[in-house]
Order: C-alpha cells, then structure tokens, then sequence
C-alpha cells in the first residue's frame, strides 16, 4: 500500500473565488470565523476575496459581517472583528487570467484556491490557474457537483492534474464533515459487537436518507437542471453508503480511508433495467404547506423553473453492492425537498434471529444514526412486561451531542492543514457518476413515471 501521502507545506492564503456569493458568506466565511474563536485558524492566514461585484474591501468586510449577524449570530463581535481584519477584496472574474493574475499579486506563499463558484465555469477557471501559476505547494477546493456526467467528471480531473497533484486537490462534500457519519467508524471499528455483526449474515438493509422540509428556496437556477437524484444522491449519500460499507482499513489516514470507500463505489450496482421501476422513484412537489403552516407553491409555479425539464424533488433508488461482505442486502437511499419534517439519518436493520421461540415476530432490532441533533439509537427486543413469550421493542440512545466543529468548519481546517482524508478523490467522484448514470437515463427516458407529493407530506404514497 505504501506510506501515507506527505502533508502539503503550510498555506498563508485562502483565496475565495466567487467571493461575494452565497457559499461563500453563508458558509465559507462564518466556517473561517468558528475556527478562529475556537483557535484553529493559523495567525498567519489571511483570506482575499475575488468576485465581480464592484465594490472595495471596506464595503466587503461591511456586507461580510452583516452575513456573520444572520448566519454565525452566536459568534461575538471580537471574532467577526478578526476574521474581517484578515480579509481583502478584489474585483475580478474568476474564469479570466488577467484578474486572477492581480489577485494573486503580492501573495507570499502557497495559496488555497476555494472555487465557490457555478460548476459551469469550473474548467475555465481552473485553465486560467495553469496560465497564473500558483506558488509550489497551492492547493485547489472544488465543490459538488463534480461535473455533470461521468464524462465531464474524468475531464474535470484530466484538467485538474495538469495542474494539481492529488493530494493538493479536495472535492468538498461537507456530510464527511459531520461528526455522526465520522461516528459510524468508531462504533464500526471501535465495538467487537458490531464489527463481528456488519456483514450481510447479519445485516437485512439499510437505509440512507436526508429529507427536508425547506422547498426550493429561489435556487432554481441550480436546481431545476440538477434534480435531487443529482444533487443529494450522486454525492452525499452515496458517500455516506461509502463509509457505511467499507472494508475496515488498515490505518486511520486519508490514504486507507479514501482507498477503502473506493473499493466499496466500485462494487456498487445500479438496479437492472428491467427492475429499474422498481427499484427507483421520482417525484415533484404540488402546492401544499409546509410543517410551519405557510402556503408551499406547486414546484412547477416556483420561479424560473421550467415544468418541461420534469425535475424531480425527491428520488429514491435501491442499490445493490457485489462484494462478499453486502451480497443481497439492499441499500436504499433517499431524499426529497418540502417534505413534512426533516430526517437525516442512516439506520442498519438487522436480520432475526435464525430461531425465534417468542410470538411477535415485528420486533424489529436495528442501528439508527441521527444528523442534527446527534443521536445513535439500538433498538433491541426485550421480553415484554405481560406475556414472557412475547417481545417488545426498547431504545437504547446516545446522545453524542453537539459537533465541536460544524461540518464546513472541520472541512476547512483540513484545507489548511493539507489533510485531504474527508475529501473525496478523484475516482471516487467518477465512480459516483458511473452509479447513478443508468438510473438518469432510465428516468429522462421514461421508464420511470414522474409521481407527485404534496408539499408538506411524507413524500408520493405507497406503490
């Protein structure tokens, strides 16, 4: 396997293209200002900003507090003060040479380059970098969605290594950032019981899920030609399904861990054409309300969506993973928008006993790992208090707590200290677009009816 890959030498600047946009003041920004009040943010960084909007560093760093008020109202006022004495704002287009060439004028040091910019405009932004020529040692952050096809994935990356080694490169996807996916390992590994139990033996299905009742939000623009199938399934979850299923590594580095969910993507199955109406769903959501009792417009009456690209806001596809250890367990991933409450979670369920001697057979013993608030959940049966031949279910719960860090916050200080283990790699994003291309073609062709859920339900009713 050889040695883990050598930590990139120190950067001195973060540098956010595409500054002034949503990702970057309603994430990026409050993620550098967590850090720097929990202490984890080097003294040394400072973060230049480059966006089109004409404006100066001192309007910049006025627009950027506002957005700490709304977005990080718990952090005080010394932090945002901070974080804003580090910041500098150019104007300029991330996709054109001459701009970035001003940019980076004077920067001393390597440079991490935080694309927070359309994924339209990630190929000419990253050749405009090869014609700059970044300091030794720069490193590049790119978010999801990693191009829009496995095509565009593996051309994304051929342009990438033209510039970049990588162990220079992160691909963001922040739900490797939160602390109950993190936990999966430690009671997967860390727990003789479960261990010896996580195999198909044992294990009947799982299922992945992250719905939520937020509706489109006026991200039409984005949305309306990703879908939820690309948006959440392609990456997120399939992520998720990555660690859920890995072959225990050998180390905890980014090396084995990386290489461990590589292994998994790869074995993984899309449903068979014939059962593609089976194993898969789409829907969109009609006018309804959501959980608050405010009215929710159909998604086709939402602004800037187009009703003839028939997006969907909720998918659900069931996979399948040829390996020994997953033979013929399925594993179902699902998501939606303007559903009636949000659930964001992983639950392993686990095969009965092989005998049984007691009456109830719907007792169910299972795994439930909850995002926000945190919570692992094992729900054992137990006799129950009347009859003894009769089970009940009982929950044993974990309450594991806030993060010390949010996700963006953990993922960014990996950025800075050139540790690229909750990144994903490049044939890891390939491998995610291979799994799900079947399942968009079977859908853009028809093969799979386009259902609709009211907004503010459970999502399209039982088949």
């Amino acid at each position: 396997m050889g040695d883990p890959p050598t930590r990139s030498p120190a950067v001195n600047t973060l540098l956010i293209l595409g500054g002034h946009g949503d990702l970057a003041t309603r994430y990026l920004l409050p993620a550098a200002a967590e850090l720097i009040d929990a202490g984890l943010f080097p003294a040394r960084l400072r973060i230049v900003a480059v966006d089109r909007a004409e404006i100066d560093t001192a309007d910049y760093r006025d627009h950027v507090v506002d957005e700490l008020r709304q977005h990080a109202p718990h952090l005080p006022e010394r932090t945002r003060a901070e974080l804003c004495s580090r910041l500098d704002y150019r104007p300029g287009s991330a996709t054109e040479a001459g701009d970035l060439r001003a940019a980076v004028a004077g920067l001393d040091g390597a440079i991490a380059v935080y694309l927070a910019l359309p994924n339209a405009v990630f190929h000419d932004t990253i050749a405009s970098l090869g014609e700059v020529g970044l300091p030794p040692g720069s490193r590049l952050v790119v978010e999801k969605p990693f191009g829009v096809d496995q095509a565009d994935a593996q051309q994304l990356n051929a342009l990438i290594r033209q510039e970049f080694s990588e162990d220079h490169v992160f691909r963001i996807d922040h739900v490797l950032g939160e602390q109950i996916v993190l936990d999966v390992l430690g009671l997967r590994f860390g727990n003789r019981l479960f261990e010896s139990a996580w195999t198909a033996e044992h294990i009947e299905s799982v299922d992945i899920v992250f719905d939520e009742t937020i509706a489109l939000e006026g991200r039409a623009g984005y949305y309306d030609h990703a879908g939820a199938l690309r948006d959440m399934i392609q990456n997120h979850l399939l992520q998720m399904l990555a660690v859920v299923a890995m072959e225990p590594p050998t180390e905890l580095n980014e090396r084995e861990l990386r290489d461990r969910k590589a292994d998994v993507l790869r074995a993984v199955r899309p449903p068979e054409p014939a059962r593609m109406r089976e194993a898969s769903r789409r829907a969109r959501y009609s006018a309804g309300r959501s959980p608050d009792g405010s009215a929710v417009p159909a998604y086709v009456d939402e602004p800037d969506v187009d009703a003839d690209r028939a997006t969907e806001t909720y998918a659900e596809v069931t996979f399948s993973i040829h390996n020994v250890r997953w033979a013929g367990v399925p594993f179902r991933l699902r998501t939606g928008k303007a559903l009636g409450a949000d659930r964001r979670e992983i639950v392993v369920r686990f095969r009965p006993p092989n005998h049984q001697p007691f009456d109830n057979r719907g007792a169910v013993e299972q795994l439930r790992f909850t995002m926000g608030p945190d919570s692992i959940r094992f729900d054992v049966n137990l006799n129950g208090a009347g009859d003894p031949a009769e089970l009940q279910s009982q929950a044993f719960v974990a309450d594991v707590g806030e993060q010390r860090l949010p996700s963006y916050s953990r993922l960014l200080r990996e950025v800075v200290a050139g540790d690229t283990t909750l990144s994903v790699r490049g044939d890891e994003a390939e491998e995610c677009w291979r799994i799900v291309e079947p399942v968009l073609a079977a859908w853009t062709a028809g093969e799979v009816p386009l259902e609709e859920y009211p907004a503010g339900s459970d999502g399209p009713g039982a088949r």
